[in-house]
């Protein structure tokens, strides 16, 4: 770099160009996500993949067949842990859906990955199986699914209040035709 003596006048300097913005490349394929939803749809032909990222596949099945797409997530696939439990009330279907977000902490190249389970429950009976056998971290997100939705986990050993007040005799506060007292 050059210094500028007192009394020379400042060089001039060319204008820069605009930056210019990087040539287009297509998105990677989801390889990683084709490959698991090729692998869950051959062995179980009734579920339906609802997206596919990079980074992210969501499968619905049947609560029929949950617990043995999750035995197979884990024992073959590799996805050894429950991130979140999470239920969406689809008040004008009359359903719940209920998602099991797991995780690879075990296998290379599944660490950032993330499959999403789903399985759907008539909102005037719900009831789904738990996954407590398949992942026994899911107890917590489970219980908290069910105060939250009314959704009974059968296999889930846990009964009773778990974040709402013991005396709570409202409807589920997660459910959308719950209305809260302060409205």
């Amino acid at each position: 770099m050059s210094q500028v003596q007192k009394g020379q006048p400042a060089p001039t300097q060319s204008p820069q160009r605009p930056p210019q913005a990087p040539p287009s490349q297509p998105k990677p394929e989801p390889v990683r996500a084709k490959e698991l939803a090729s692998r869950i749809t051959s062995s179980f032909p009734e579920a339906r993949v609802d997206y596919m990222r990079e980074k992210r596949l969501k499968v619905t099945v049947p609560p029929s067949r949950l617990k043995e797409v999750a035995v197979m997530a884990r024992d073959q696939l590799g996805f050894d842990h429950v991130s979140v439990v999470s239920g969406v009330d689809w008040i004008a279907k009359n359903e719940f859906e209920i998602i099991y977000f797991v995780g690879s902490v075990s296998r290379p190249g599944l660490e950032d990955f993330v499959l999403a389970l789903a399985e759907r429950v008539p909102r005037d009976d719900p009831v789904a199986p738990s996954l407590i056998d398949v992942w026994t971290g899911v107890d917590y997100h489970e219980r908290e699914t069910q105060e939250m939705f009314g959704i009974n986990f059968q296999g889930n050993p846990a009964k009773g209040h778990f974040l709402l007040p013991e005396d709570w005799n409202d409807i589920p506060p997660l459910r959308k035709d719950y209305v809260s007292p302060g409205r």
